[in-house]
């Protein structure tokens, strides 16, 4: 995808965008002892275009207080979309696993999410 410069999620796809947020909050309360507040203000979205479809969408960047990539939220010119965000904590009830991060996928109808996790060394 080829990035534009920094802009604003067009208000269309606001409602939709809260709705992955709570998606992804909801999954990593569930997945983790303290929770990080995942907030769609602290999105920083640009235009991109896919370069095979050449379809319009936009990504979006989390970022932590180092400004490492802490997540993302792209929404695809088809009107689906995918997020992720980075959790890197222990599993809250199973010391076998640790929590690399929470997903989202989905379009406007359905939003699925879950926790990706890998075994704990």
């Amino acid at each position: 995808m080829v990035l534009a410069a920094s802009c604003l999620l067009p208000g269309e796809l606001e409602p939709l965008a809260g709705r992955i947020v709570a998606a992804l909050q909801q999954e990593a309360e569930r997945y983790t002892a303290a929770a990080p507040k995942i907030t769609l203000t602290a999105v920083q979205f640009a235009r991109v275009t896919d370069p095979a479809s050449q379809q319009l969408g936009y990504e979006g960047v989390w970022r932590n207080v180092r400004n490492d990539r802490c997540g993302t939220l792209t929404f695809n010119g088809d009107g689906s979309f995918y997020a992720e965000y980075d959790l890197f904590c222990p599993h809250p009830r199973d010391p076998r696993w640790f929590v690399e991060m929470v997903t989202a996928w989905g379009n406007a109808e359905t939003i699925r999410s879950e926790a990706k996790l890998i075994p704990a060394l």
